[in-house]
This record gives structure tokens, sequence and C-alpha cells, in this order.
């Protein structure tokens, strides 16, 4: 076949590096190569490992691992507390490296990056030849210790899944010509955005495995998810590139204008921190997740201040929280007449790239109350930041878009 045929072509280009924080200490530190590391927050045996090297993965211990549990099964493993100026630092270098090959599109997370492919790259020829150029930049500008799996596919969501089907220093590349069939070996938990929550809601239709879900319609697909992401999967993994809609939505924001009594900065914060719940609760429903954060204040002269900042992509409200709390620090004095936060960095929940750090178990609780509320009317549970702003922000309608029903 020519490389024109498109069946052949490959769009998009995805780069994991593995077990990245323990491979930045083994490349910092000759002496643990070859040797199982896991990286943890503090030396605790209660805390758990946020890594761990190929080594200490043969014996069983995972990201997650408790230490004293990693210990037990691998009695020689180091641990490393984890310094992140340091992965920040190979971090930027192995982007480098990559832009150094091919134009990076797309930087998805701190060992996560996604290249769209143009003209002769989408022939697999050339791009396998063109990962194994960016293999080489890795290991001859950045270090040796450094491996990475790529995957080629075309669609981005498809490349991701093709990088994560070959560890380590893996490449593997999913042709729309060996699809679907190609992926019918793969778990349903292969896939990114399908968690425990959901595998248990799609095995309690009897679908449990990637054949069945591949056998359902568009329509079906999407019931059985729940939402629209349903639909949007069918395509997907049949290696349709979507509308670019989701990245049309830039940002998610919600503003207010102070009532008379809260016109002062112990009040505007509170009406603030009940905005920041409220656009939290809107990115989950809306199905994504955000890198970023803004907050604004309007003062009674009509001067204006923000400020922001950026956060691992997340949906987790007491970060934005938290955020807006060390923001708030740097509001400038008079009378705040007008207050407002946006959500920045929009990534949909299919295409998100779960960071070392992201806590399932705050995960889960945030959807937990998003669902009491659901069921039982809006506030009924909220973070104790924002119990004393309840009632304060009422809904507002704008010109540009009709709230969600859970807003109501």
């Amino acid at each position: 076949m020519t490389p024109a045929d498109p069946g052949q072509l490959l769009n998009w280009l995805y780069l994991d590096m593995n077990s990245f924080f323990a491979s930045v200490e083994q490349e910092l530190h000759p002496a643990l190569r070859g040797r199982p590391v896991a990286v943890v927050p503090l030396m605790a045996e209660s805390t758990c490992c946020i890594a761990v090297s190929y080594e200490g993965k043969a014996y069983g211990v995972k990201t997650g691992t408790l230490v004293r549990d990693a210990r037990r099964l691998c009695p020689g493993i180091k641990f490393i507390v984890g310094d992140h100026a340091n992965y920040v630092r190979y971090h930027n270098m192995i982007v480098d490296a990559v832009e150094g090959c091919v134009p990076v599109d797309s930087v998805c997370s701190i060992d996560e990056i996604a290249c769209r492919l143009t003209g002769r790259q989408r022939d697999l020829k050339v791009a396998a030849d063109l990962a194994a150029e960016i293999k080489a930049a890795i290991r001859d500008t950045v270090g040796p210790t450094l491996k990475c799996s790529i995957g080629l596919g075309p669609n981005r969501y498809l490349a991701k899944i093709a990088a994560d089907m070959r560890k380590p220093d893996g490449f593997t590349a999913l042709r729309p010509c060996d699809l679907p069939a190609a992926l019918y070996k793969l778990d349903l938990r292969d896939l990114p955005g399908v968690g425990a929550k959901m595998e248990e809601r799609l095995g309690d239709k009897e679908i449990t495995t990637l054949e069945q879900l591949l056998a359902l319609s568009p329509k079906e697909l999407r019931a059985a998810w729940g939402s629209v992401t349903g639909e949007e999967m069918y395509h997907l993994l049949r290696g349709e590139q979507l509308p670019e809609k989701v990245s049309e939505q830039k940002s998610l924001s919600h503003s207010h204008v102070l009532p008379p009594e809260l016109r002062n900065t112990q009040g505007a914060l509170r009406i603030l921190k009940k905005l920041t719940d409220k656009a939290a609760a809107r990115l989950r429903q809306e199905g994504f997740y955000a890198s970023g954060l803004q907050i604004y204040a309007r003062f009674t002269g009509q001067d204006a201040w923000k400020a922001s900042c950026s956060v691992m992509e997340t949906q987790d409200t007491l970060v934005f929280l938290n955020a807006v709390r060390a923001l708030w620090k740097e509001l400038p004095k008079g009378q705040v007449f007008a207050v407002g936060v946006a959500l920045s960095g929009l990534v949909p929940e299919a295409l998100h790239a779960p960071s070392l750090f992201e806590d399932e178990r705050r995960g889960r609780l945030v959807k937990t109350l998003d669902n009491l509320n659901a069921k039982f009317g809006r506030d009924v549970l909220h973070y104790g930041a924002v119990h004393e702003a309840a009632g304060l922000v009422p809904l507002r309608i704008a010109f540009t878009r009709i709230p969600d029903s859970s807003e109501l």
C-alpha cells in the first residue's frame, strides 16, 4: 500500500517516560542503576511509593505500595525522597530533545508528550524512524537511564494507548486498518478514562471485555457510559479524529458582584471560595480537568486586579481552594466590588494523563459529593471552606451559556 492510504496513516506520536522519577534518580546516582528504587514523598513506613524502578516492579512493588509493604516485597529496595526540582529540570530537557526531532503539540504531564504528525511523517516507516530518533536524542542529550515508550495512532487517544502497550522502552503502532481487532487483547482498564468505578458500571451491564465494548453502537455506548463521553469513545476507538470542539473551550469561569455588606476583603474571599467550588463542580460535570486557575477582583473605583497560577491537571475542589487562598494574599488594598474565578488549560477526561501524585480517594470523594448533591439537592454537602458562603451566590444565567440542570 502507498503511504497515502488512509488505512495506514498515523497522525499522532505519544511519548510516555518509563518510571520517570525513579529513572531520574538512577540517572543522577549511578550507584542506583540496575537496583530496585522507590521514590517517596517522605521517609515514613506509612507513606507510599510515588514511583518505582522496573527492578523494583519485578518484585511486585508498584506506585501506591506502602513503604512497609515494599520493604517486605523487596528487602533490598532503596527509598529516595523525591526532589521535584530535578524532575522538572529533566522534563524540560526531554521536551527540548523531542522538539529537536518533531514539534511538540502538547505536554500532557511531566512524563507524557503528544506530537501531531504531518505530511510524510504519517507513514509508518517514517514515523517509526522518528520514534527511534527521539529515543536516541533522549539517550544522548538527557541521559542513558531515561527510557520511554512511544505509541503511534490515527488519533491522540489511540497513540496514548499504544504507548502503554509495551513497556519499558517500547514502541507500538495502531494503524486504522488494524482496528478494532488490535484492541481486543486489552483490558477495559487499559483505556484512559476507565477507572475502577467505570469498570464496575460497565460490568453491571455485562460488558467485561474490549470486544464487547467495541460491539456497541454509539447510542448504546453513550448509555453504558452514562454520558456523551461514551459516544466519543466509540469514535476514538475506531481511529476517528473528533472535531476539536473540546479545545475551543479554553476556560470555565464564574463571577459575582458583591452585596454591600460583603464588599471587604473577608467577605469577598467568602464569595470567591464559593465561586471556586461551583466552578470545580461544573468542571467535573462537563467532563474536564484543569491545569490553571485565575482569580480577579474589581474595586469600587473600577480598578481591576488579577492573579493566576498553574496546577497539575485536576478536578479536585480542594486543590483549587488552596490555590485561591495563596493568590488572595497578593490582593492590593481597596474596597472590592466584584470577584471572579476562571479554570483554564481544560483537558477532556478521556485525554487526562493521571499524575503520580493524584489521590484516587480524593477523586472518589469529590465524585461522591457531586452524586449526593445531584440526588438530594444542591449544597446538601459542601466543603467547610465554603460553608460560610452557603446561599450567598445565587444562580446567574449568562447570554452565552445555559446552566446545567445540576446547577439548578
